[in-house]
């Protein structure tokens, strides 16, 4: 990996600038997030945040909605605006010497967007047709609603919201959200691409500088469920299955022994769970498993879906799969994932998006940048004795099983 320059500062208003320079790139690249996403929803308005993230952008400062539009297209950004459990995210990228008018337009839109009433309703049906197509989607509303039952609310709720509280939010909710979320303090600003880091932080103190600190909104208590099976019925030849188990989080000195494991189950057509389930018993159309989390907390979180006359089988053999990992892994598998992994931080370090997502991410799980040599360093050095030594602290136990189909499906007794 090529050395890597990132250096960060925090204004005294709180806001934090992440950057790192990239010499051998024309563009820039930039993603902002605020602490105002789905989890301070109010609890009987769950959607809130999300038509805030739809609205903010309708008109801001000097443009109405039209104008903000246009002059960002005349820049050449590309852009995403997000919600996610934590945050409301902004990210996009342009020609590097486009960054700083286009940083002064989002000046206008964390500061003094117009929330137009007007456009409210367009807002609120845009989120709801994003709710809507989960329910089209039986992969997606699995993982939805395999989420809502690991995590601890309101964590694990779907960001988007509820579709059944839509109707009760309005626009005052939404404003009142802005206005007790959107602060400097604890938001994160990353920039990444052919940018001078001392040039950026005059045009961030020029832009946010004036952007008053204010008691930050407290974080809702955390509540766990007391379940582990669920089944929602469903009349189709199709099944579909969710499994979880506890993992370490992001941050954790073996989070990447923890991703390896997973890796070896779930990374590419040669891993375990694609291998077993569907190319030798060909019991599944898809199947994976991916390690996620929330600060302080990780999951394994594993999909399947089938034709419901194997449903059964398919669960049990994936259930199998999980727990026989710790009776050994081989040399070949973790070599593997070891270079999926280098291939994937060598195109990581060519997108200046990547980049600037990545280390604004981690300022915010960390509140420190762990660069790209350090993360191959960490990968290499893993060892099957490791992996192994991982996987029987944290073994695939306590799981935490969904269905979606038209009958409820046994867990084996000897298995938790």
């Amino acid at each position: 990996m090529g050395k890597q320059l990132i250096q960060t500062h925090q204004f005294s208003n709180g806001l934090t600038l992440v950057a790192e320079t990239m010499d051998d790139v024309q563009s820039a690249a930039f993603s902002i997030l605020v602490p105002s996403g789905s989890i301070y929803d109010p609890p009987d308005k769950r959607g809130t945040a999300s038509i805030l993230s739809e609205l903010i952008t309708r008109g801001a400062g000097p443009y109405d909605s039209q104008q903000l539009s246009c002059a960002l297209d005349d820049l050449g950004v590309q852009r995403h605006e997000g919600i996610t459990s934590a945050h409301i995210t902004f990210s996009g990228a342009t020609l590097a010497g486009n960054l700083a008018e286009t940083l002064k337009i989002y000046g206008e839109i964390l500061k003094h967007p117009h929330l137009p009433e007007n456009q409210f309703d367009a807002a609120r049906a845009g989120v709801a047709q994003a709710l809507l197509s989960v329910e089209d989607d039986a992969r997606q509303k699995a993982l939805v609603e395999l989420k809502r039952h690991s995590f601890p609310a309101p964590w694990g709720l779907p960001s988007d919201g509820e579709l059944e509280h839509l109707q009760f939010i309005t626009i005052d909710d939404v404003r009142t959200l802005y206005e007790n979320c959107f602060h400097p303090n604890e938001t994160i600003i990353g920039v990444a691409g052919n940018v001078d880091f001392e040039q950026v932080k005059q045009v961030i103190e020029e832009l946010f500088g004036d952007w008053k600190t204010s008691s930050l909104s407290e974080e809702p208590a955390m509540v766990f469920s007391e379940e582990n099976r669920f089944f929602t019925e469903q009349e189709t030849t199709q099944t579909h299955l969710g499994i979880a188990y506890d993992a370490v989080p992001y941050g954790h000195p073996d989070y990447y022994a923890a991703w390896a494991a997973v890796g070896i189950l779930s990374g590419g057509m040669s891993a375990r769970l694609f291998t077993e389930v569907r190319e030798k018993r060909g019991l599944c159309y898809t199947v994976s498993a991916s390690l996620t989390g929330m600060p302080g907390l990780g999951r394994v979180l594993c999909y399947a879906g089938t034709t419901s006359e194997r449903a059964q089988e398919t669960l049990d053999v994936t259930l199998h799969e999980l727990t026989r990992l710790g009776d050994g892994i081989e040399e070949s598998e973790l070599e593997r994932c070891k270079a999926r992994a280098k291939s994937s931080l060598i195109m990581s370090q060519e997108s200046t998006s990547s980049r600037a997502s990545s280390i604004a991410r981690d300022w915010f799980y960390l509140k420190r940048i762990t660069t790209l040599d350090q993360i191959n360093d960490e990968i290499q050095q893993l060892t099957t004795d490791r992996v192994l030594n991982y996987i029987h602290a944290h073994p695939a136990a306590n799981f935490t099983v969904l269905t979606i189909g038209p009958q409820p499906l046994e867990v084996p007794s000897d298995i938790s």
